[in-house]
């Protein structure tokens, strides 16, 4: 792990200390960085006294998460507590910009979890942490079977991220008041996660093919946590009034959800030189999204060669070629066009809901762009 003085005291970072960036500025994740690298300082002495098998579980943890990502849920959380009133240049930015990062800690959770679910081999163009623990068990040539082995290192690899998360925030330095307008969301989004990664799992295995199933894991599984909530905890910290809170949760499902549309767009078109992941993983792993659903519901109606087509080759080892022709088939149902109509809608609905709200000209101006970039994006 980084190395550090070994405290677990909070660290309350001055106004004279914090750059404070604007959200999808390379600053900006460069600060989210630092505030999860001087957590991870803080957790070493804890870790060491566990011994060098945690120390290297540790270190992979610290590893996943400082390696890549675009750091958008301390983005959406810091911009609500600006849009809210919270100032960038108080004595308590610090312990804001700390509190929102831990976010971070959430995703990775999510993250090494949903690779396991999925049998994901990569992430960021780099092996998942279930592939690696496998390879190093295997390496080593130790006893057991070497996939379990990676399988179950990952889970409690997810499990310690999930817990430093809460560990983060409560060593942010936020005031005691704070925290207990925080808890409550912070609560509700950690709830609605895993509830929506449970309905995924569902969907699958019990073929839910409909598009409300499908927008209902959205909502949940990423929505929730990717803009809505970290937009309330914002105005959570910032002590927002009722109808700010509502603009901000009507603005993170719409442009939430719109963020996952993208998502399934690019798990069966993306470039895997951008992504990061395989090209059609989605297909391969039978996820049930909005644009399958769409698919599945269009080729029932006109084309029931195309609808067994799809039935029959979603959740298998799908060569490049059988990818290549499953695209060609969503694309001619017209499925493709569908979810962007939606896409354009529900970002055109969230932003009319920012627009219209009490945030500062500044937030709303910073979160249009935001919008645009996550609902619009190539990975």
């Amino acid at each position: 792990m980084s190395a550090g003085s070994g405290t677990q005291t909070p660290h309350r970072t001055s106004a004279a200390e914090l750059v404070a960036p604007q959200p999808g500025t390379p600053a900006f994740v460069a600060a989210v960085e630092d505030a999860l690298t001087r957590f991870f300082a803080t957790r070493r002495d804890l870790v060491e006294q566990l011994g060098p098998v945690f120390v290297e579980a540790a270190d992979a943890l610290e590893l996943f998460v400082l390696r890549g990502g675009k750091r958008t849920r301390p983005a959406f959380a810091w911009t609500g507590w600006l849009g809210a009133g919270g100032d960038a240049d108080g004595p308590d930015a610090g312990a804001v910009l700390t509190a929102c990062s831990a976010l971070e800690l959430v995703q990775a959770c999510a993250l090494i979890h949903d690779d396991i679910i999925d049998s994901s081999r990569t992430r960021r163009r780099f092996p998942t942490v279930h592939v690696d623990f496998e390879q190093r068990h295997r390496d080593r040539a130790w006893a057991g079977d070497s996939a379990h082995f990676g399988a179950s290192v990952a889970i409690l690899v997810g499990d310690l991220a999930l817990a430093w998360a809460d560990d983060m925030v409560h060593a942010s330095g936020l005031d005691p008041a704070a925290i207990a307008r925080f808890a409550p969301v912070w609560a509700g989004m950690r709830t609605e996660v895993l509830g929506g990664q449970l309905l995924d799992i569902h969907g699958e295995a019990g073929a839910d093919e409909s598009v409300e199933a499908a927008l209902r894991i959205n909502r949940y599984k990423t929505a929730a946590y990717t803009v809505e909530r970290p937009l309330h905890l914002g105005a959570a910290i910032a002590d927002a009034d009722e109808g700010l809170v509502e603009a901000y949760r009507t603005f993170g499902t719409d442009i939430g959800i719109a963020f996952q549309l993208r998502d399934d767009l690019l798990g069966v078109f993306g470039d895997p030189a951008v992504t990061g992941k395989p090209s059609g993983d989605d297909l391969r792993e039978g996820k049930r999204t909005v644009l399958l659903a769409e698919a599945l519901a269009r080729a029932d109606e006109a084309d029931p060669a195309a609808a067994k087509l799809l039935r029959t080759s979603i959740g298998t080892d799908l060569a490049p070629e059988e990818v290549a022709r499953l695209r060609a088939v969503i694309t001619d149902l017209g499925a493709v066009d569908e979810v962007e109509r939606r896409i354009t809608e529900l970002t055109d609905a969230g932003l009319a809901a920012i627009e219209s709200s009490t945030a500062t000209p500044a937030a709303k101006e910073r979160l249009r762009a935001m919008a645009l970039a996550a609902t619009k994006r190539t990975a």
